[in-house]
Order: C-alpha cells, then structure tokens, then sequence
C-alpha cells in the first residue's frame, strides 16, 4: 500500500526534478493498486487535459502489469488490441512513456505514477525520480 506521506513524497520529488531541469509545467497523479488516486497535482501552466494523460498513463500501467512506455511499445506491434484496451476502459490507458509502476522492497506492485507535460521520456524522468525519493522502487 502506498502511504498518502509516500505519494505527497512522489509528487513533491518529481516537480522538483522538472523545476530543476526546467521540464515545462507538470501533471503528477499517484495511484493505489487499485486505481485510485492518492495524490494528483497540477503544476500552474499545465494544460486542463494533462490530469486526465496522467491518470491514463498510471491507470494503463497498472491495469496491464507494465509500464506505459512498454504499452506504447506493444501499440506499435498490436494497435488494433490497445486501440480497443483504451476504448473499454474509458480512456483510462495512455500508451506512452510517463506511466510507472510502483514496488514495495519485495517486488510487490502496490500503485502507479502518471507524469504528464513535457515529452514522455522527461515525464518518465520525473515519475522514477519521484519514487525512488519515496524509498519505493520503480518498475
């Protein structure tokens, strides 16, 4: 299970890495192993649409077991059956980079983070630097 402390740590942590590394303005949503959201916040200048990307990307990952760059991987190769995964689930899948599965110490998945604004890798960026500062390992 992920704490409330833990995602305020994910998001605080991910927004610091963009502000640093001057990424543009950021959406950080954490989600529980369910589906749920923890925490979400909305960097000022982010557009209205990057929370709802961010909940696809963490949301996809979760659902299927990997991390949303690899769905964007599978997109490629299968289209047709991510096309229709996003369609039965409301939208709530974003195939691509930004969406992070997140472990406890013995490997168990126990949520997701969905970073979007800037590119996919830089959300991605984010999102690993947020959990690891959580002391929770990405992947």
């Amino acid at each position: 299970m992920i704490l409330l402390e833990q995602a305020r740590t994910i998001v605080s942590a991910s927004l610091a890495l963009a502000r640093a590394q001057n990424f543009r303005p950021l959406t950080v949503v954490v989600l529980d192993v369910g589906g749920h959201p923890i925490a979400l916040e909305r960097e000022d200048g982010a557009s209205f649409g990057r929370p709802a990307i961010a909940i696809g990307k963490a949301a996809g990952a979760l659902a299927m077991g990997t991390s949303s760059r690899a769905l964007g991987d599978m997109a490629v190769e299968r289209p047709q059956f991510i096309g229709a995964l996003a369609v039965a689930w409301d939208g709530r899948m974003i195939p691509a980079a930004g969406g992070v599965l997140v472990r406890d110490g013995e490997g168990r998945v126990i949520g997701a983070v969905g970073i979007s604004g800037d590119t996919s890798d830089k959300d991605e960026e984010a999102a690993i630097a947020g959990i690891t500062a959580a002391g929770l390992v990405a992947g």
